[in-house]
């Protein structure tokens, strides 16, 4: 038995036209990111929020800051708890994997099923941290 697709219509908060909800489709169909610009106030957090909760799918925030960079967005790595712990000899430090928390952008990839990823103010960001090298 095959599983019925959603359909992104819009939902009970937010009205999507025809045309919006077509493109959404369209990327959901193809396993694509959608990229959303446009100026500030004109919904396009409400529309992520809207997908997540009309496609019952998980929504990730990435609220972005001028600090932000794009490594952060992917995983953290903690060193200093590591070398904490290997100090004082009560945890067992060679599993690295306990030691690294994953962001926005890795608990994306990394996630069993489809999510909504919204990365909000990138505009904010340092252009050249964000980017990745």
């Amino acid at each position: 038995m095959t599983e019925s697709v959603k359909i992104y219509e819009g939902s009970d908060d937010y009205i999507a036209s025809d045309e919006l909800a077509n493109i959404v489709n369209a990327s959901i169909a193809l396993g694509r990111p959608l990229l959303v610009r446009g100026e500030p106030g004109t919904g396009k957090t409400l529309l992520a929020m809207s997908i997540a909760k009309a496609l019952n799918k998980k929504l990730i925030v990435w609220n972005i800051k001028s600090t932000s960079k794009a490594k952060d967005g992917l995983y953290v790595y903690d060193t200093v708890q590591r070398l904490n712990d290997s100090r004082f000899g009560d945890k067992d430090i060679s599993n690295i994997e306990s030691y690294i928390k994953l962001g926005e952008l890795g608990q994306a990839f990394e996630s069993e099923e489809q999510v909504v990823l919204l990365i909000d103010e990138i505009d904010k960001a340092d252009i050249e941290s964000i980017c990745f090298d």
